[in-house]
């Protein structure tokens, strides 16, 4: 946690030398007629063209100013990222992981932009928009998302009888049932979930329409004691111990679902939709994937959003260029485009009809508070998780501790 606030607030000295060191050389960016674009090498590889189309688009609306891409790595694009900004220089827009973007924001290093500007904003994925708020301001925009969806065995659901899939969580515990009486091995999983898996666990409660904390009049509030919150994590409770012999204590990747299931060990797993990458050779023939029913029939279960965002770091010494840019690279037709490639786009208006896209239609994100990083560093949750599903604590009493934890940790200044 200490090294955290360290960072943090090194962040903040960076940013304001930063600004200060910018200002000398703003005009003269500003009237460079150019910008510079920071992406990740995923569009370099595998969707240039929707790249060159949007910078065309801009360049015609914009006559003279040219575009100048430049793809970065994800491991080592914040360290460039902070070696720019405490040089007073960096790109117009840079691409974000959506994960990346609150210290970011907290520290003040995106220009805020206006959100009724870019198409579609009043559709965008609740949980990838999310990730671009702060304080009230929006300082990403939604770029492509990630979603989580179930990895199943056809042959395993077929043996058991199985033949619809399920369309409620109810009938998805009625369907793990079956499939842990034909499948006795000691260990076996009809649905794989670790104990103290967060992100499974926090769907269910945003499923009940309840939350992990909210923001009122600059203080944070946690939502896990509320009634709906209650009712999500009692039915995630149910649902671990109806449908997963993980152990209750442990973590997401120890061992990972995707481990388990490739030694034979799991029916289903829940996670990311790349998780067929590692499910091993020997079931890729009857792997197949699904949407996380709800508790409600014709609901998905809402699903932690992943993805990337796009900023304007407060150093450009062109905004209003760089958000223009921003805007034809996430137009209608470039998000079409970007979908064409296999991507899921940013808002639900826009989604299609794959596994992938549906999942994508519900979604949440962490709050994105100052000090959320150290929740996540403090196991708030995961200790929750484990009260709760060895019975240390009744529900009601850990939901209580952890949301006076986490208004704790939030409220810090």
């Amino acid at each position: 946690m200490k090294r955290r606030t360290i960072v943090a607030l090194g962040l903040v000295a960076v940013l304001a030398s930063a600004i200060t060191a910018a200002t000398s050389g703003a005009t003269k960016r500003a009237t460079a007629n150019s910008i510079t674009v920071w992406l990740q090498v995923d569009a370099q590889s595998s969707w240039p063209d929707v790249v060159a189309a949007a910078s065309q688009k801009f360049q015609a609306d914009h006559p003279g100013t040219t575009v100048n891409v430049q793809y970065q790595n994800w491991g080592d694009h914040l360290q460039k990222f902070d070696a720019a900004l405490a040089g007073g220089g960096g790109p117009d827009v840079i691409e974000m992981g959506n994960t990346e973007m609150t210290k970011y924001m907290a520290a003040g290093a995106f220009a805020s932009l206006d959100k009724s500007s870019f198409d579609n904003a009043a559709n965008w994925l609740k949980g990838l928009a999310g990730s671009g708020a702060f304080g009230g301001k929006t300082y990403g925009v939604p770029y492509y998302a990630g979603s989580r969806v179930v990895t199943y065995r056809k042959d395993l659901f077929s043996k058991a009888g199985v033949s619809k899939l399920p369309k409620t969580t109810g009938e998805y515990i009625a369907d793990a049932k079956k499939l842990l009486a034909k499948n006795t091995a000691k260990g076996f999983s009809p649905v794989y979930i670790a104990g103290t898996d967060w992100y499974v666990a926090m769907g269910f409660v945003f499923d009940y329409g309840g939350g992990i904390a909210t923001q009122v009049s600059g203080k944070w509030h946690s939502l896990l004691s509320s009634p709906k919150s209650l009712a999500g994590l009692a039915a995630y409770k149910a649902f671990f111990n109806a449908t997963s012999r993980a152990s209750k204590t442990t973590d997401e990747t120890h061992p990972n679902p995707y481990d388990v299931y490739a030694q034979g060990q799991a029916a289903s797993i829940l996670g990311p939709s790349w998780f067929t990458c590692c499910t091993g050779a020997k079931y890729k023939a009857s792997t197949a994937q699904f949407v996380m029913p709800g508790h409600a029939a014709g609901q998905s279960m809402p699903g932690f959003a992943g993805g990337s965002d796009l900023g304007v770091p407060v150093t450009s010494g062109s905004k209003s260029l760089a958000s223009d840019w921003i805007k034809d690279f996430t137009s209608t037709s470039s998000e079409k485009a970007l979908q064409a490639k296999g991507n899921i786009p940013n808002a639900t208006n826009l989604l299609g009809n794959s596994v992938n896209e549906r999942a994508a239609a519900r979604s949440w994100f962490v709050p994105t508070a100052k000090h959320w990083v150290d929740v996540e560093n403090g196991n708030i949750l995961r200790n929750m998780l484990r009260q709760i599903l060895t019975g240390k604590l009744s529900i009601k009493q850990a939901a209580a501790s952890a949301s006076d934890n986490i208004e704790s940790v939030l409220n810090q200044s």
